[in-house]
């Protein structure tokens, strides 16, 4: 057995939790990897909220989804994590979202996520969680903008109530070059 890498055991976590019907959240669409998987966690009667801010994301992400049968349950927006609360009823719950931080693989790697709008969709999520649901973020930070976000993620979650949440942080700490590593965030 190998140890699973940060983005499989997210994941690994995240399947038993997701059940079909629940809504949960893509909030970094990317190349549409976790949206995927979301998707064919909810089932048809469930339904994804993919967020991202550069169409080119959307477009490639779309497609997978239409030929893997998985567009009816997913909802693909063109706009910043930090606007989903535009997208949820005050009082409607999500079973899980992803965030994937740092930039679109293969694009621009100046156009980045930020602390500025990731820990307020971070805090967005976690108002929406139900009890036992995930929030799972994916911390890259091997560019210029990523040490500052890593660190203002760090601090926020390291700060939230033990009470209400257990936060996990899943890392390999001898590879070199930044590697990336798992904050999982569950509300208790």
């Amino acid at each position: 057995m190998n140890l699973e890498s940060p983005l499989t055991y997210s994941h690994t976590l995240l399947a038993p939790v997701i059940q079909s019907g629940d809504t949960v959240i893509d909030a970094t669409v990317g190349n549409g990897h976790d949206t995927i998987f979301l998707a064919s966690q909810v089932g048809r009667t469930g339904h994804v909220l993919g967020f991202d801010i550069q169409p080119q994301a959307l477009v490639a992400t779309k497609q997978q989804l239409v030929l893997t049968g998985l567009a009816p349950q997913t909802n693909l927006i063109l706009a910043g994590h930090e606007s989903l609360n535009d997208y949820l009823d005050a009082d409607q719950e999500i079973t899980a979202a992803t965030f994937n931080l740092g930039y679109l693989p293969g694009s621009d790697k100046t156009i980045t996520t930020t602390s500025t709008t990731t820990v307020p969709a971070i805090a967005a999520c976690l108002q929406h969680l139900r009890r036992g649901g995930i929030v799972s973020v994916m911390v890259y930070y091997g560019h210029p903008a990523g040490k500052s976000e890593k660190q203002a993620v760090l601090d926020y979650v390291s700060g939230l109530d033990q009470a209400a949440f257990q936060v996990l942080q899943y890392q390999f700490i001898n590879q070199v070059h930044e590697p990336p590593f798992l904050v999982a965030i569950q509300r208790r």
